[in-house]
């Protein structure tokens, strides 16, 4: 039974995260950008504060939830999906975070703002990407286990 709640909740994890990162990367961020670099480094800090903690809570406890179905023997492919996601964490902190600073002091009217913007959105990517396959491993994990399932019951027949 634990093996089960813990592979359903990295599934949800890793399922929201995503969610989450592919809105940001396919419609509010563009969609920030055009409406001016001005309003978009007005609009970031705030929405970077509020995405940060939802996010970051997401891949702690999916990658939690991920290792503990692969020690309580749901295989493998668990350890993919927690590597995958907990790989947001250091990329966020040690890539994006110096961009994210640069946004969050810059003078939303300078030169430079929009070319940083297009950098954020471009290294956002990654954790969409990221994240995204994990979820897909987390979803393809429990169909090979159904799969399984389904073929053992059939031979028993």
């Amino acid at each position: 039974m634990a093996r089960h709640l813990a592979k359903a909740l990295a599934t949800l994890c890793c399922g929201v995260f995503f969610g989450a990162a592919a809105y940001i990367s396919l419609v509010q961020h563009p969609a920030a950008l055009e409406t001016g670099g001005e309003f978009a480094a007005h609009f970031f800090p705030p929405m970077y504060g509020r995405a940060a903690v939802m996010q970051a809570s997401l891949a702690v406890i999916g990658t939690a939830a991920a290792l503990a179905a692969y020690f309580l023997g749901a295989g493998r492919a668990w350890l993919l999906a927690a590597v995958l996601l907990v790989s947001v964490i250091p990329f966020t902190l040690l890539v994006i975070d110096p961009v994210n600073q640069q946004l969050k002091m810059i003078d939303p009217s300078a030169d430079r703002t929009v070319e940083l913007l297009i950098r954020w959105g471009r290294l956002h990517w990654v954790r969409t990407f990221a994240s995204g396959l994990s979820f897909i491993v987390c979803l393809v994990a429990i169909e090979q286990r159904a799969a399984r399932s389904q073929r053992l019951g059939d031979d028993i027949r």
